[in-house]
């Protein structure tokens, strides 16, 4: 290349064979301009080149470009000493960690590429048909949520979860998912093993999801929870966490609120089903690519 990494990145003037300006001649103001186009991982990364960049990696003026226009809103979930005096860029890393709110139940965060909301719901804040009655369902504690509990299901002939979510979202278009799990999982000697014997009745009734927003957005679809995946082993969704994605739904107005509603629901009397664990609702952006999301 004839051009060594240290005369582009650093052209400080103790070195007399200096061929020539190099990226530490760039001024920072000029820096800053082009990391208004970049990701905040890309920022990370080049700040680390000189002096210049790494001032410039630090601009407020480049991470209030990288923040939600709503981000206030998040902010005010902290108390105000969290937050006082802070840098956007710390503000930034501060809010890309997940907030809680609703006394833990639900939580808030920002994508750390693209900056947008993202949310978690926990089943503990969702009205759930005898969620109080030991012999349908029990809360089982778990490392595998965001939330120490999650919902299992036992067994029950009426099956319905029903929940909601008020926020100031930006403006974008954003999916919504359920995120379940059929069988029972626990840890046997520091290993995962799942016991699938209340697993009954997903497969003969779908289950029916639906989505509403206070502005009028519905979306909905049906599906057998238990049927085998459409693949040439005929895998069946046992055992490890999916995501269905029940819609997408459009915020073009970044200054109110969207009330968000959701369920799942199957209430053909005819039949138990029991065997499955509900964990929580996602809402995210729907431009993030999300992987086992079954649609």
């Amino acid at each position: 290349m004839g051009v060594s990494l240290s005369n582009l990145t650093d052209n400080g003037g103790n070195n007399i064979c200096s061929i020539g300006p190099g990226l530490g001649d760039i001024p920072e103001n000029c820096v800053a301009c082009v990391f208004l186009h970049l990701t905040p991982p890309e920022i990370c990364n080049l700040a680390r080149l000189n002096r210049s960049f790494r001032g410039a990696s630090s601009s407020d003026s480049v991470w209030v470009s990288k923040l939600p226009p709503n981000y206030q809103d998040l902010l005010d979930k902290f108390p105000p000493h969290r937050y006082q005096n802070l840098s956007k860029k710390d503000i930034f890393a501060l809010l890309s960690r997940p907030v809680p709110f609703e006394d833990g139940t639900k939580e808030v965060w920002l994508d750390r590429v693209t900056g947008g909301i993202c949310m978690c719901i926990s089943a503990k804040a969702m009205l759930i048909t005898g969620i109080e009655d030991r012999r349908y369902w029990n809360w089982i504690p778990t490392e595998e949520s965001r939330f120490p509990v999650v919902a299992y299901l036992h067994q029950i002939w009426w099956f319905e979860v029903d929940g909601s979510v008020k926020f100031r979202f930006p403006a974008g278009v954003y999916t919504l998912s359920f995120r379940l799990h059929l069988g029972k999982f626990s840890k046997r000697l520091g290993r995962r093993v799942c016991n699938f014997e209340h697993v009954h009745g997903w497969d003969i009734k779908p289950v029916r999801f639906d989505l509403s927003t206070s502005d009028g957005q519905q979306a909905s679809w049906e599906l057998c929870l238990d049927e085998p995946e459409n693949d040439a082993v005929g895998n069946y969704r046992r055992g490890c966490w999916i995501e269905y994605q029940v819609g997408d739904f459009i915020v073009t107005n970044s200054d109110t609120e969207t009330e968000i509603r959701f369920s799942m629901k199957q209430i053909d009397c005819t039949h138990s089903k029991g065997g499955l664990c509900v964990d929580s609702v996602s809402i995210i952006p729907s431009n993030l690519k999300k992987k086992a999301v079954l649609k």
